[in-house]
Order: structure tokens, then sequence, then C-alpha cells
């Protein structure tokens, strides 16, 4: 028998064409919220952290972490600063490529550029078996949060994709108030891809997660800030020195400063007065914060960089020399970098 083909209308066609296509996009949209909920769940015993330099801030930063539910094995030079973090959930792990070893990200807080690139290599002259690049697989996130030289945060960058790994720079700004607080700026250079993937995990320590550009840019914008922050917080200390020995009270010249044009985060926000402001470094003897050596540091890295690109820096000069003489004093070496004001202090003192 010979049997008719039926023609299905148009219109039951365009409908049935119209929901393939909504099938099709929904799923779309839940890969993407699947994608996007890899570092952004409060509760994520899956998602693998190892964080790597428990100093004042790094410590505060894992604990962060550890708090929203990441699973966070830690590393650190110091039992002390270890036992912190493994106090509230952390692991222990007795080298930093253990801390590495199967995680989905790798966070370093280092001290300088050539304990990150030591950290990430493995030591000078070895086989490197004993870095991060070694112990992580390919596709693992690094996210460097060190203040470091711009030019050796893309060459470890540069190593890492070589290895198949991501990378980004990442320094922070804030203190340690902030660190502690999860409400840190971070300044990140890396790929468009490699930052999205990122911001998820760093909102979870920090307030401000700015883009900055390619790898290295984070680095040059952290130089900037901390060019300004070391020369802001030697005016703040000079001229609450010179308004003390000129006979106003401090907290009433704060008063002043901190509502007029002179306002600076320098003296609002970590005052370097002892009795002018609580919860920071100068209301209990300058203990803890930012050291000096570290604002050394910072100073001599955009004193190098702008001396590589010609940029003058005549006021940045003359902040690093006052940290320089900071830090080869034994008393100031291990204080808060607002012991400025307690050093100009002690030295118009002496001319007396």
């Amino acid at each position: 028998a010979h049997v008719a083909h039926v023609s299905a209308p148009p219109a039951a066609m365009q409908r049935a064409a119209a929901t393939i296509t909504r099938a099709r996009m929904a799923h779309t949209r839940a890969t993407r919220v699947v994608m996007a909920r890899h570092f952004s769940r409060t509760a994520v015993a899956e998602d693998r952290i190892g964080f790597i330099g428990l100093g004042n801030m790094g410590g505060h930063m894992a604990r962060n972490l550890v708090k929203a539910g990441h699973s966070v094995t830690v590393f650190d030079l110091s039992p002390a600063a270890v036992e912190a973090c493994t106090a509230v959930g952390a692991a222990a792990a007795d080298t930093a490529a253990a801390a590495a070893k199967g995680a989905d990200a790798v966070v370093t807080m280092l001290p300088s550029s050539p304990h990150v690139q030591r950290v990430y290599a493995g030591e000078e002259g070895g086989d490197g078996s004993d870095g991060v690049f070694a112990a992580c697989g390919a596709g693992t996130l690094l996210l460097d949060c060190s203040t470091i030289d711009p030019n050796v945060a893309r060459a470890v960058a540069s190593q890492a994709g070589g290895k198949g790994l991501r990378m980004v720079d990442a320094p922070v700004s804030g203190g340690v108030p902030a660190a502690e607080a999860g409400t840190l700026t971070f300044m990140v250079g890396g790929a468009d891809a490699d930052f999205a993937d990122a911001s998820m995990l760093l909102k979870q320590m920090g307030k401000n997660i700015v883009h900055c550009g390619g790898s290295g840019m984070g680095q040059v914008a952290k130089l900037c800030n901390n060019l300004l922050l070391g020369i802001c917080m030697s005016g703040v200390a000079e001229a609450y020195n010179l308004g003390v020995r000129l006979g106003i009270d401090a907290s009433t010249l704060a008063s002043i400063i901190n509502t007029s044009s002179g306002r600076c985060w320098s003296s609002d926000t970590y005052n370097p007065v002892p009795g002018v402001m609580e919860g920071v470094p100068a209301s209990r003897g300058y203990a803890g914060g930012f050291g000096n050596p570290l604002m050394l540091k910072d100073l001599g890295l955009a004193v190098d960089a702008a001396a590589s690109c010609g940029a003058e820096l005549r006021m940045g000069k003359q902040a690093r020399a006052t940290y320089q003489q900071l830090s080869d004093d034994e008393r100031y070496r291990p204080l808060d970098f607002g012991s400025v004001y307690k050093f100009l202090q002690e030295h118009d003192a002496a001319k007396e």
C-alpha cells in the first residue's frame, strides 16, 4: 500500500526548533554557572588551596580562606604561624612544594623577589623538584601576592606558562587590619581569563579587586602606591613632630588634619603618634604591622624601576634614605614603618 508523506505544519516546526534552542541555552548557562562557582562557594572542601607565607598579612589571608570553606594546606618557616592556621582548620605541610601538591590554586605571600623565585622554581642550582612548579598539575592557578620587581613577576609568570600553569601577580594594600577583616585591595596583573578565575578567590580575602593589565602590572601599581605611602608617612611624621614640639596636642592636630586638605591614610587610618588612635601599631609600641625593612625594600624597588624608565623620584629617594636609617638601626629594624615618628622625636631630642 502506498503511504503518503505528511509534512509537519510550519508553526509546529518553529515551536520545536524554539524548544531545542531554549534547552541548549539553558545547558550553556548552567555550565557557566558551575564553572563560575568553582572558587566562589562558601563551603567547598574540594577546592584545594595551597598557601605559602604566613606573615603578618599572609596568616590572616590564609585563615579567611579556611573560614570561607576551602581546604587549605599551609607552609611557613615559623611553626607558630603554621599553628595559628591549623588551629582554625588548615592542614600543615613540611615544604612549599608539599603545600602546592594536588592544589587547585596556590597563593604565595613572600618577602622579596628572590624568595618568590626560589619557592616557585626551586633552590638555585637544583633540579627544580623542590619548587611549586614541579608540584602542580597542568592548569593550576598560581597567585603571587608578594610585592616584588615587576620584571621578576613577568619572568616567573612566563616560566609558569611554559609549564602549562596559569599565574597572576596580585599584590595587596590595606595593611594588617584589612588582611584580618578580609577587606584588602588586590592589584592584579595577568591574562583576562586568569584574572576572572583569580578574582573569585581573591574576593574571599579582599574587597577591591582591580585588574591592572598584563603580567607584572599589579606590581607596577603596588610600587607606585607604596612609593607614595612611604613619602606620605614620612611627611605625616614630620608634621606631627613639628606640631607637638610647637605645643599643640597631637589628638587635636589629628582632628584638624583628618578633616582638612592634609588628610591621608597615614594620618586618619594608621596614625603614627602613640595615643592618637587605637588598634594601630603606634598604640602598641609599633609592634606588628608593616616593618621598616619592608618599606625600605618597596622604596628601593620603586627607585630601581624609576631608573629603568628615566622617571625622577626626588622625594622617593629621600624617603628611602630615611627608611635606610631606620632599617640599619637595630632598635628600629623590627618596628612598624610608622616608627619614623619616634625616630624623628629621638633625633630632635638628641640635639637639645
